[in-house]
């Protein structure tokens, strides 16, 4: 099997670390490789250096000659004042890309909803995540090397991708390195592992779950390899406790020998282990929305918006329910429905007087007032004990228990990593003692080991849980059954994540069958405008009546996504102490200035159509 790249003995070094340790890898053909470890041990690292990005201090690092690398970063470079269509294939003439299948497969499986004309600067956290992975992927490249791809992706378009990059490539050509703590994506694109652990890079066979597996596997053998060794080191004590004088009488190498098998002896607890906290009692009655209808209004014509229509959902104690739905499906607006915070316009929802929340939301929102502070001042907010398993215990012991080191504690929260904080708004949460937990994305930012002590800790959750995660794994992992928000609608998925992704691919055929049709269509008009087809009756060319169509699409599309974003500010404006006038006038100018803003663009929108029209 033909070598595509490399690297033999490499050692590298940061001012604070030690990442690599005479490390020597080799990328084949046909490699489907998957990189996991905890965060901060190198793996984006590894493939900075693997893609020839970043030297190393020490060994060297070859490609075969010839060898094309293409890599995805955490963060892009994309351009904010280029438009979609330069960022995605730059300057290649469009006859080129359009007759390409793959590059149309790629175009409809990532980006069939972003205006093809539009500002980069002006995409949603997720569509940019999706430009830039369509640039990336619409090349021809021996080698992928792709760190953190399903960041900001929803289930659909995670499930897509496995399956491109599954069948990108014959068997046995091109190779793929990947790192993601996505395991539903490990196991379904790669073949093989490495696990980035102390300066070195343990390779495995198998997907996530043979290497799971091997890693038992090795932890057995290690925990039989230490019964040995205890055995051993109970007989040598039972010899040296015989008496001073018999003790002063044996040979001085069997005392150096028991003395340096009990020397390292290691803890026998796990202190990555979280075992059940109590909760707030939980009544029969926990939440029923029954045929609730809940939207926002339009400001400036007060039609009425729907985003869930007609939804029943009855969540009893301890059930263990996800919530599944693409990007601004309306699963906030169904949470907030659920908490009572957002009432809805038709039915109703009864919430238990029992029920006490626990919310984790995707942003942090819980933590913003404490990011001057240190974690120990925060947890002097909370109780001094806990009751664990029927043991007390201290909010810092849980926490360094998950993961946490006693001088971490002395840090600043707004100095903590994205992963610490999200570990530590958790804990928060859950020493609020709530009955019902709803978690918005809580595998975010973590490495898998760390998501795999977080799902032994939901497992033993008594609680109610709604959770909200574009995680596959963890979702089908702590969850007992799915629901979907489809349409507007809120429907049972009996399948599971499968039977969703089947659904919201039939809903979806006809969308992206129309951004294809839209792409040939100005491919076929820029032909035609360049062979010297005249104008049509209407005074415009073929390419100006696309442009147009597309400009007015675009600009639909803007209105719809800046009037929700009014009705979240009129939302947050309720929220504010009344008697905070600075707050109050700061959350009104922005609500003026977003309503000048759809002006501006229902005025564009006006005259394009009507230049359309004409």
């Amino acid at each position: 099997m033909a070598i595509l790249l490399g690297c033999d003995s490499v050692e590298l070094e940061f001012p604070t670390k030690h990442i690599f340790d005479d490390v020597t890898l080799g990328v084949n053909e046909g490699d489907r490789i998957g990189i996991v470890g905890r965060n901060g041990d190198g793996k984006s690292t590894l493939l900075s250096v693997l893609a020839g990005e970043l030297e190393p201090d020490d060994g060297r690092v070859t490609h075969r000659r010839g060898v094309t690398v293409g890599l995805l970063g955490q963060k892009d470079a994309l351009d904010d004042n280029a438009t979609v269509h330069h960022a995605v294939v730059g300057d290649a003439p469009e006859y080129e890309w359009a007759s390409s299948p793959r590059v149309r497969s790629v175009l409809d499986g990532l980006i069939a909803d972003v205006e093809w004309e539009g500002k980069v600067g002006e995409l949603s956290g997720g569509q940019r995540r999706r430009v830039d992975l369509a640039r990336l992927l619409i090349g021809d490249y021996d080698v992928l090397m792709l760190d953190e791809p399903t960041n900001h992706l929803d289930i659909r378009t995670i499930n897509w991708l496995a399956a491109h990059l599954k069948t990108r490539w014959a068997a046995g050509v091109g190779a793929l390195l990947v790192v993601t703590h996505d395991r539903w994506f490990l196991d379904e694109v790669c073949t093989s592992m490495w696990e980035v652990h102390d300066g070195r890079v343990d390779p495995f066979e198998g997907g996530y779950s043979a290497y799971i597996l091997q890693r038992v596997e090795r932890d057995r053998l290690a925990a039989a390899a230490e019964d040995r060794r205890r055995n051993m080191a109970r007989k040598e004590l039972a010899w040296l406790s015989r008496g001073a004088q018999a003790r002063s009488t044996k040979p001085k190498f069997r005392v150096e020998a028991a003395r340096a098998l009990i020397a390292d002896v290691p803890p026998v607890r796990n202190e990555l282990e979280l075992k059940r906290l109590a909760v707030s009692r939980l009544g029969k009655q926990v939440i029923d929305v029954i045929d609730a209808t809940a939207g926002y209004s339009d400001e400036e014509t007060g039609a009425f918006r729907p985003v869930v229509s007609d939804a029943t959902w009855l969540i009893g104690a301890g059930d263990r329910f996800g919530l599944l739905g693409e990007n601004g499906a309306g699963k906030s607006t169904l949470l907030q429905v659920i908490q009572g915070k957002l009432a809805p316009v038709r039915g109703r929802v009864k919430i238990g007087a029992t029920v006490r929340f626990g919310i984790l939301s995707q942003q942090l929102d819980e933590l913003a007032p404490y990011m001057d502070q240190t974690i120990r001042e925060v947890l002097s907010h909370y109780k001094r004990l806990y009751i664990v398993d029927g043991k007390e215990t201290s909010p810092e012991k849980l926490l360094e228990r998950l993961g946490f080191t006693t001088q971490q504690l002395w840090s600043r929260i707004g100095d903590l990593s994205g992963g610490q904080r999200r570990r530590l708004s958790l804990l928060l949460t859950i020493l609020d003692e709530p009955n019902v937990l709803i978690l918005d994305e809580p595998g975010n930012d973590l490495d898998t080991d760390m998501l795999a002590i977080v799902e032994d800790l939901l497992d033993g959750w008594p609680g109610t849980l709604i959770l909200v995660t574009h995680d596959r794994y963890l979702m089908e992992r702590v969850t007992d059954s799915q629901y979907a928000i489809i349409d507007g609608r809120l429907r049972h998925v009996a399948g599971g994540v499968d039977e969703y992704l089947r659904l919201v691919a039939a809903a979806h055929d006809g969308t992206e069958g129309a951004a294809r049709a839209g792409r040939t269509a100005a491919a076929a008009a820029s032909a035609a405008e360049s062979s010297g087809a005249g104008p049509q009756p209407s005074g415009l060319s073929n390419a100006e009546r696309q442009r147009l169509r597309r400009e007015v699409s675009s600009l639909e599309r803007k209105m719809e996504s800046r009037r929700a974003k009014l009705e979240e500010l009129e939302a947050a404006l309720t929220q504010i102490d009344p008697t905070d006038y600075t707050a109050l006038v700061a959350k009104q100018a922005e609500i003026d200035a977003e309503r000048a803003e759809i002006d501006e663009l229902e005025t564009a929108w006006l005259e394009a159509s009507e230049q359309l029209e004409g």
